[in-house]
This record gives structure tokens, C-alpha cells and sequence, in this order.
């Protein structure tokens, strides 16, 4: 169950990194469009994966309060960042686009910048922004849980 919870917060990096262009231009296409910070998305699924496959409460607990505490406050500091560098277009675009959790629910609201044109997700881009090394590290923990989960079960470590 935490492996399936990690995969599905591998897929929403993968697909986030494919569309962001760091530093050179506002991403809102994509992911992007539903939610102004998908890579942490995906890294919140990526941790609560772990936290169930761990089968830990005070593990589930330390990453919750972890992830409300730190990542908010990297959020509104890149916020500030990007509001600088952007100015009225990211204000709009934060307007119309949720903090963290996406709403796939609210049809009554454009685009969230009606003039951009949708961009298709790049695979040169998801290698460009090394998004692979979020899963290449994720294969080999979840290989490390298995293996602890196998020892556990034939020899009981």
C-alpha cells in the first residue's frame, strides 16, 4: 500500500518536472494549472508512502508535522521569489491556482491565465530539472523497506 502511495507521488513529480522550466518562465500548464506547487505534492505522497509502508504512527506524525511546518514556509518564500520576478502574472495566476492542494472540482473558472497556450510535457525538460534522481531514490528506499520486510519475515530481524 505505501509502495502504491510513493508511485503515485513519483508520477505527480514526473509529470510537474515535465512542464517546469526553472528560473527562465511561470509554469501553469500541466500539474501547474491545479496547483501551484506539485513537486511537493508528490513529495508529500512520496512521505506519506513511506510513513504507511513503515507502519508507524509517530513516523505518519513526525512527517505530517514536518511537511505542514517546513514546506509552508518554503512555499511562501518561493512565492515571494516568483512574485518578484513575475509580478501581476503570477499575482493572477495565484488567484485562480490553489497553494498546494488542487481543486479538480471548480469548472467555473478559466484557465488559469486564459491568453497562455498549453504547453505538452517534455521529457527533455523532466531530465534537464534531474527529477529521475527523485526516482531513482525512491526504488532503491522502497528496495530497502522490501528487503527489511523480507528479512523480517524469513529471519526475523
Amino acid at each position: 500500500m505505501g509502495a502504491a502511495v510513493a508511485g503515485l507521488g513519483i508520477i505527480i513529480r514526473t509529470i510537474a518536472a515535465g512542464h517546469l522550466s526553472k528560473d527562465r518562465e511561470l509554469a501553469t500548464s500541466g500539474p501547474y494549472a491545479r496547483t501551484r506547487n506539485p513537486l511537493y505534492l508528490g513529495s508529500a505522497f512520496l512521505a506519506v508512502g513511506f510513513a504507511i509502508a513503515g507502519h508507524s504512527w509517530w513516523a505518519a506524525a513526525l512527517v505530517i508535522t514536518y511537511f505542514a511546518v517546513f514546506y509552508y514556509a518554503v512555499m511562501r518564500n518561493e512565492e515571494r521569489d516568483l512574485r518578484a520576478r513575475f509580478g501581476t502574472v503570477f499575482d493572477e495566476y495565484a488567484s485562480r491556482v490553489p497553494l498546494f492542494l488542487p481543486n479538480f472540482f471548480d469548472q467555473g473558472h478559466a484557465h488559469p491565465l486564459d491568453a497562455a497556450p498549453e504547453k505538452p510535457f517534455s521529457w527533455e525538460q523532466y531530465r534537464r530539472n534531474r527529477e529521475y534522481k527523485a526516482l531513482i531514490g525512491t526504488v532503491a528506499a522502497l528496495a530497502l523497506v522490501w528487503l527489511r520486510m523480507w528479512l523480517h519475515r524469513h529471519f526475523g530481524y
